[in-house]
């Protein structure tokens, strides 16, 4: 039977059609409480996965119970196969047979099509649980709920949604900030991917951990897919990725291009072209894909999830040590450092009466600010410069000073995935393993000190209004808080949250609201992309 499937796929590539019905896409996140199978009282678990003959098996966790793989299946479904997932669990063995651990069975005609389901997949008898990503999508035919040739807009249904998402219910289910629809029409002039000059192009939309994709069309460069898919909004400040990849012969895929859209830019009902980029959305790729979404969020909603700590993206391109991205690191955290260096030269200037007209006039500032300094001055004092800077933005007509792309592009930075296999094989890498990721802990730690300036920066800058509005407003609040609580109570009032914050949410995640709200602003390289 996989024979007669393997040359229906071959028949149906040839004839620019789609064999299979739908591709199941499944994130393996993490197992808890499985069983011990090891003399230690751990396991080395690794899971299986089958759907019909499809099948895939994921790497080995070493001594733990409660592994996290984080890593991805595409699994395609046919109409003529069974609709369950089976997913086995299994502890791995050096020497000998993997002994079996657990399993489970998904009835995948139970699972709602074009949406991601979080599930936390109970084993058979008590052996732990497995959590996974699942959606069924990439469905062909015009039958399908995604089509665009079954979409019909309604105002009075975009009307509910506007008041499900209006003021009135602002404090009502935190974590559901908005709605976002995106509506996939084609693509022209795609790279070719093939011996014949053409591709067998599909398209791949993702919103944090939400994936949905389009059906293949064969043998184009120039496919119409003319899907619209939905998806709800946990975090405002999320970024749309829309990649286009080539269908490659045993279930491997190309990249072709890719568009990253920050949802604060979106503009309802704008159909727009958006030039592909590479994988790092800094160079152009060849290419373009027409694009339309239309995007409600409650304001209020989007406030609070600022200052509350980002949704992890389960699957992150792993990080690696280059030479050219920590001499890039470096050189942004110079930049900062040497801002704060120039501001002590001039203060120590001030003392050394280098100018004695500048001295006197900033030691009679500092006279006065001392002895009339208020709490309530600090907020107005960045407020100031909030002002300020709106000001320059408005006069030069733009928002957004974006830095060079070409500051950010790395020398090695187009990566084969041929060089990656031939890396891992070299025994060269396992000996500077330890010293890789002493330079890469080093790289991390100036990209993070760097990341933080420029978003400092940034929000002072009005690179996104909405966030720089926000800061605003927190600060005419904490103006008039410090002009009408006294500092004592304040601190009191601080220390009480602090100390019993555990007592009234004991589950809840330790964060810093400042450095939460800080995580949305964009840093000049997210700015470039």
């Amino acid at each position: 039977f996989y024979r007669r499937s393997t040359k229906l796929t071959e028949t149906a590539r040839k004839m620019k059609m789609q064999i299979w019905s739908s591709v199941v896409t499944v994130v393996l996140v993490e197992g808890k409480n499985l069983l011990p199978m090891d003399d230690n009282g751990f396991s080395d678990p690794y899971v299986k996965f089958r759907l019909g003959n499809e099948k895939y098996k994921s790497k080995f966790k070493p001594n733990t119970l409660n592994p996290r793989w984080l890593e991805q299946f595409d699994l395609r479904m046919y109409d003529d196969q069974t609709k369950c997932l089976e997913l086995t669990v299994y502890d791995h063995d050096v020497a000998g047979k993997d002994d079996f651990m657990g399993r489970a069975t998904i009835d995948l005609s139970n699972i709602k099509n074009e949406e991601t389901h979080v599930i936390e997949q109970q084993l058979e008898d008590g052996a732990g649980m497995v959590k996974i990503l699942l959606t069924i999508s990439g469905t062909s035919g015009s039958e399908t709920i995604s089509d665009l040739a079954n979409y019909t807009p309604n105002p009075k249904e975009r009307e509910e949604i506007v008041q499900n998402y209006g003021l009135l219910k602002s404090l009502s289910n935190l974590k559901d900030v908005g709605w976002l629809q995106v509506k996939v029409f084609k693509a022209q002039g795609l790279l070719s991917a093939d011996i014949g000059g053409k591709s067998d192009p599909f398209c791949v939309v993702e919103l944090v951990n939400s994936r949905l994709q389009t059906q293949t069309e064969y043998k184009t460069l120039n496919p119409q897919w003319n899907k619209i898919f939905t998806f709800n909004i946990k975090d405002l400040h999320s970024v749309l990725e829309v990649t286009v990849f080539d269908e490659d012969r045993d279930k491997k895929v190309e990249f072709l291009g890719k568009v990253g859209i920050p949802l604060l830019k979106i503009k309802p009902g704008e159909r727009k072209w958006y030039a592909l980029k590479d994988k790092k959305l800094i160079r152009k790729k060849k290419g373009k894909i027409l694009i339309e979404m239309d995007i409600i969020f409650n304001h209020i909603k989007a406030a609070i999830r600022t200052v509350n700590p980002k949704e992890d993206k389960y699957m992150q391109a792993e990080q690696k040590f280059k030479i050219s991205v920590m001499k890039r690191n470096i050189n942004r955290v110079s930049q900062i450092v040497s801002s704060f260096v120039e501001t002590g030269r001039f203060i120590q200037s001030c003392f050394d009466y280098e100018s004695k007209p500048r001295s006197i006039t900033a030691f009679i500032v500092y006279v006065m600010v001392v002895w009339n300094f208020e709490l309530y001055m600090l907020p107005v004092t960045l407020l100031i410069i909030f002002i300020k800077n709106l000001i320059i933005a408005m006069v030069m007509d733009n928002f957004v000073k974006e830095p060079s792309s070409e500051d950010y592009v790395d020398d090695d930075e187009e990566e084969e995935e041929e060089d990656k296999e031939k890396e891992e094989k070299k025994s060269l890498k396992e000996k500077l393993q330890a010293i890789q990721e002493v330079c890469l802990q080093v790289q991390q730690t100036m990209d993070m000190i760097a990341c933080l300036g420029e978003r400092v920066k940034n929000t002072f800058n009005w690179s996104i209004p909405w966030l720089s509005t926000l800061a605003v407003i927190f600060l005419l609040l904490g103006a008039i808080i410090c002009y009408l609580i006294p500092l004592r109570m304040l601190l009191l009032l601080w220390g009480i949250n602090k100390f019993t914050k555990k007592l009234r949410s004991p589950n809840a995640i330790p964060n810093n609201e400042l450095l939460d709200f800080l995580s949305r602003v964009p840093c000049d390289l997210e700015l470039v992309c």
